[in-house]
């Protein structure tokens, strides 16, 4: 498993975040919230910055990262009735660009939250 401790402190913080808001805020009040939370937990993280931060290529600019912890794992926050193939193939393109193994993509619309664990497979 790759960076279990981490993981597991982010799941539960995650879980913390929607017991407190609920399903149906939108994903700023999520990442607010959460962002609070990681800074309380004392991790290093970045927030909402562009993919162009890792190459040099203009359309990069329009990928927009959620969180990136311990310049270790990716979060995308999602806010909506389905998770999609296409939300899984951006956090693919996002764990290619920055050469990392870990993402997790997290919908906070869905009754029981179940983030998913993505690895980079380039």
């Amino acid at each position: 498993m790759i960076y279990p401790e981490l993981s597991y402190t982010l799941t539960g913080l995650l879980f913390e975040t929607q017991n407190e808001l609920g399903r149906f805020c939108n994903e700023k009040q999520y990442g607010d919230l959460l962002e609070k939370k990681l800074v309380g937990s004392k991790l290093i993280f970045e927030r909402e910055f562009k993919l162009e931060k890792f190459f040099q290529d203009e359309k990069a600019g329009r990928n927009i990262v959620d969180f990136l912890i311990e310049n270790k794992i990716i979060i995308e926050l999602k806010c909506k009735r389905v998770i999609e193939r296409c939300d899984y193939y951006q956090l693919q393109r996002y764990l290619k660009a920055a050469n990392l193994k870990l993402g997790l993509l997290v919908n906070f619309r869905e009754k029981y939250l179940k983030p998913r664990r993505t690895i980079n497979s380039g």
